[in-house]
């Protein structure tokens, strides 16, 4: 799938603040008040965290684009790595649950911060992950 919006490479700590602050700028654009915004950037930010912690040498990106509906606008986050993959997505959306020592709130955490969230992954296949906060 081809988006077109603003891009940001995930590849070290420097570009956690870019990614945060575009969520910021593109969110604002698409109408979301300052509590949305903050949802927004905390979920996105714990996604490219993840990325950073698991994707491996070769990073993953962040692409952004303001969306539109008949009657509403939002904006759409699209996180994407070539890593590992998820083995187990169900198990990945528990509370608790880490492969990697944390306290394994990050995915379940950011799924509930934000009105809709997919996850497309697999072993040696990547992780995509796609979420949308719609502007009220």
């Amino acid at each position: 799938m081809e988006l077109s919006g603003t891009e940001s490479r995930i590849a070290d700590e420097s570009h956690l603040l870019q990614v945060r602050e575009i969520l910021r700028e593109r969110g604002r654009e698409a109408g979301l008040g300052i509590v949305d915004q903050t949802k927004l950037i905390t979920a996105g930010s714990e996604l490219a965290r993840n990325i950073l912690k698991y994707a491996g040498d070769g990073g993953g990106r962040m692409i952004v684009e303001v969306i539109h509906e008949t009657q509403r606008r939002g904006l759409k986050a699209v996180f994407e790595d070539q890593g590992p993959g998820i083995a187990d997505v169900d198990m990945a959306m528990r509370d608790g649950f880490s492969t990697g020592g944390s306290l394994g709130l990050g995915l379940p955490g950011s799924s509930r911060l934000v009105d809709e969230m997919t996850i497309d992954t697999g072993p040696s296949k990547g992780t995509r992950i796609t979420i949308t906060k719609w502007g009220r």
